[in-house]
């Protein structure tokens, strides 16, 4: 499942970051943060691997 937006990609990139041990899960807040816990490593590089190009930087909430 591709990310929808910009910011949903980064918070992904850096969530799957911690999860591999590059950096401190104490340094993920917000979002990166819930998908740290949340999602499996495969499931964050999928988010991770999204181009960004067309993409929105936010997407609203329904």
């Amino acid at each position: 499942m591709p990310a929808k937006s910009k910011a949903q990609q980064k918070a992904a990139g850096a969530a799957l970051s911690a999860k591999r041990g590059d950096t401190e899960k104490s340094e993920l807040k917000g979002a990166s943060k819930e998908m740290y816990e949340s999602m499996s490593e495969k499931q964050l590089k999928e988010f991770a691997e999204t181009k960004r190009k067309g993409k929105p930087e936010h997407v609203k909430k329904d």
